[in-house]
């Protein structure tokens, strides 16, 4: 595979311009396609594409050259692009067996280069190597080693859910096509990024100068070893998670037994953690016969850190040797050499007594605390992204909590989380409800059963009152005994709490994130 040669700071402004100004961007691409061909193409289907850059407008020239890989003569390609420079710095080639000067050519690009929105609707483009942008419904389809992926579910996930504060130092570990980096380089003054392989390091850098992001440190190695003794306030690692037999393809195959991958990259964080620092990842691990996966998992946390892990899905071994078959393109070779694939991957899981495969978030916060809090649970349900201040709200209340005893909390007052409703479920007809449920509609999106009290509580905690004096009030409207209902209630407080249902205004968290304050 060829790769273009490294432009010139100069050279990637000039080619930023030309693609900004052929509205080469995620908005201009949903214009042109539409929403379907739009989808299809995150999909990796392109024949709705196809059919809608017929013309030879300069953004059909460019979405047919970059997303398609489909050659464009020589003279549409020089109204979209400064051609010669293209050319010389080897984003695109002439056609095999074409004349050097003549514009008649067709030319073709060497790359993926990909549009793709920030965080602030900045215009920014992915580089990756070709037709490997998104994995779609056939998966990655290869079989080259040293491949580099672009932009995939995967990517957006964690970048969806990462702490967005402004920090001194930040980490990518794994960096990829570096699309996790450029997040970084938004917010972190500096930004370190790694790689196994020398060609993601390569378009790492590509990325960021066509996004007209700074430059980051670009080290050359596995796990933590580039970074030796280095000290990070965020660290973020989509890596090579898949549970394989073997190592053979760089981007998807930690070349470590089952997950010992992630779990060293997990359990090693700590130790590379400033305090306060944040650590996510995307991971895989397994789900061993007789062991429980919630304690497999609390063991690979590190000490001093608060950890919020979340598995989001789990196949059994054969969902899970498919998926991963599919995505190498082995569905597509000898039917014989497939089902050996097949064989090797359920000897794997047999022999280390692997039942099925989990996959989720792990999100680390260095807190120094001597009991730290670490919540495991599964989620599998819809969330809205991005996430990251939901995370950030999760660890701070950990240290409300634990800050807090059952007296501090009931002298504390609560405001119900914005977005958050309530229903009353029970038969058509009935006097009261058979039960009370809260529901966020942002973020996790959680839903939760509530009694009487609980429910009542929720309902008038508007700053205004202490959550003991509700809880008063609620006692005598009850008929029950306001010390035993001080004495049993704190614990439903403090659930509703942890999980972003009431807001404690004693302290700096807000609804989901957002700043709050005493009233």
């Amino acid at each position: 595979m060829s790769t273009p040669s490294l432009p010139t700071p100069e050279s990637s402004a000039r080619l930023r311009e030309a693609l900004i100004a052929a509205s080469f961007t995620a908005d201009g691409l949903l214009d042109l396609l539409g929403a379907p061909a739009y989808a299809a193409l995150a999909r990796s289907e392109t024949v709705p594409a196809l059919r809608a850059t017929r013309g030879d407008t300069p953004l059909e020239t460019l979405v047919r050259l970059f997303l398609l890989q489909q050659p464009v003569p020589a003279a549409l390609a020089g109204v979209a692009l400064p051609l010669e420079q293209c050319l010389a710095d080897g984003w695109l080639v002439r056609e095999a067996g074409g004349a050097q000067d003549c514009v008649q050519d067709g030319v073709q690009a060497t790359v993926d280069v990909r549009p793709y929105g920030g965080d602030e609707g900045q215009d920014w483009f992915i580089v990756s190597d070709l037709g490997r942008a998104v994995g779609g419904a056939g998966g990655a389809g290869t079989r080259d080693e040293a491949v580099v992926l672009g932009v995939g579910g995967a990517s957006t996930t964690l970048a969806g859910i990462t702490v967005r504060t402004p920090v001194s130092s930040a980490l990518d570990l794994g960096t990829g096509s570096g699309i996790q980096a450029l997040h970084a380089a938004q917010h972190a003054t500096r930004v370190t990024a790694t790689d196994l392989n020398p060609r993601a390091l390569h378009f790492t850098r590509l990325t960021l100068a066509l996004s007209g992001a700074p430059g980051a440190d670009l080290r050359e190695g596995s796990l933590y070893d580039p970074v030796g003794d280095d000290t990070y306030d965020l660290i973020v690692s989509n890596p090579p998670f898949v549970i394989s037999p073997g190592a053979r393809l760089t981007y998807r195959d930690g070349g470590m037994g089952g997950d010992d991958l992630c779990r060293t990259l997990v359990s090693q964080a700590g130790e590379r953690l400033n305090e306060g620092g944040y650590a996510q990842f995307l991971a895989n691990w397994q789900h061993v016969e007789g062991e429980d996966w919630q304690e497999r998992l609390r063991s690979w946390v590190p000490r001093g850190c608060d950890a919020w892990i979340v598995q989001r899905d789990v196949q059994d071994i054969t969902q899970y040797a498919e998926l991963w078959l599919r995505d190498g393109g082995d569905h597509r070779t000898d039917p014989a050499q497939y089902a050996a694939r097949y064989e090797a991957w359920l000897d794997e899981f047999e022999a280390r007594k692997t039942k099925s495969v989990g996959f989720g978030w792990i999100a680390l916060r260095k807190s120094g605390a001597e009991f730290p809090s670490v919540t495991i649970e599964e989620w599998p349900h819809p969330v809205e992204q991005p996430l990251g201040p939901v995370v950030r709200a999760h660890f701070e209340r950990q240290d409300y909590l634990r800050t807090h005893d059952d007296a501090a909390l009931l002298a504390d007052h609560f405001k119900l989380a914005d977005e958050v409703v309530q229903e009353q479920i029970g038969l058509p007809g009935a006097e009261d409800p058979e039960y009370v449920v809260l529901r966020q509609n942002r973020g996790m999106r959680r839903a939760t059963k509530v009694d009487t009290v609980g429910a009542g509580f929720a309902g008038v905690s508007d700053g205004s009152l202490s959550a003991g004096r509700i809880l008063d009030a609620i006692g005598q409207l009850l008929g029950e005994d306001p010390v035993l209902l001080r004495d049993r209630t704190p614990d439903a407080i403090r659930l509703l709490v942890e999980q972003g249902f009431l807001e404690p205004l004693g302290s700096t968290l807000g609804p989901l994130g957002q700043v709050g304050h005493r009233r």
